[in-house]
């Protein structure tokens, strides 16, 4: 990936938009630490590369692209490894453990399969399990790689207002989609095309809107309908 200067202010929710094979997912797995880079990446004004492991996966968790879990493992059991951080080797789980897992899968509305099986659920619900690992690390900063896959669309405006709950609360959320309406509902948006960020701006601004209709060389518009901003194919 070529040179980047990339701005991700603290408390608010950055969403990184571009065609496929733009670099979208590799700029965020940068982020996270998990490919070697050139450069600086810091984290909360802190560098990266200089932070204690343990540390770093305290005030940042990861949700990727096609995660993998084992099947066998309950959802409860699965949403408790994003409490790993913050458990001494091999010490059972905490009462706070436990209480931030319940919060977790509360809010992805899978406390009810907390016993099930994994390997049981549906794709859907299997992303809403992954993303409450994701949440129960309860750190400063989250990044998603397209979070709202195998999502129907109540659980990905479900998902939307976690975000909006998040970043009220003072979390950082940046996040990879291809849904660009809900991308369009962040605070800033990031916008690749052949590993380049090509611009970033407020959703808001008409430079934005621009820069992404460009991108996806205008085969979509951004319009302003029923208070939001919203991509429709332009046929």
């Amino acid at each position: 990936m070529h040179g980047i200067d990339l701005a991700l202010p603290h408390g608010r929710w950055t969403s990184i938009v571009g065609p496929n094979g733009a670099g979208k997912s590799t700029l965020l797995r940068v982020l996270a630490g998990l490919l070697p880079h050139s450069g600086e990446v810091t984290l909360l004004g802190q560098s990266m590369a200089a932070m204690r492991g343990r540390h770093r996966a305290r005030q940042l968790s990861w949700l990727g692209q096609n995660e993998s879990s084992a099947d066998d493992l309950t959802v409860y059991d699965v949403a408790m490894l994003g409490r790993l951080p913050h458990q001494a080797w091999l010490a059972p789980p905490s009462p706070a453990d436990h209480a931030a897992v319940e919060r977790a899968l509360r809010a992805t509305q899978a406390w009810d399969w907390r016993g099930r099986a994994l390997g049981q659920l549906s794709g859907g619900e299997r992303q809403r399990v992954l993303l409450a690992r994701a949440l129960a690390v309860e750190a400063a900063v989250l990044l998603m790689d397209e979070p709202l896959a195998n999502l129907d669309p109540p659980h990905q405006t479900d998902w939307l207002l976690m975000v909006r709950h998040l970043v009220a609360s003072g979390k950082t959320v940046v996040s990879v989609l291809h849904e660009i309406s809900f991308a369009l509902q962040a605070d800033a948006l990031v916008v690749m095309d052949k590993g380049r960020v090509t611009h970033q701006g407020a959703c808001a601004d008409v430079a934005t809107h621009r820069a992404v209709e460009n991108v996806f060389d205008h085969r979509i518009s951004v319009l302003h309908l029923g208070g939001q901003w919203l991509a429709l194919p332009r046929i």
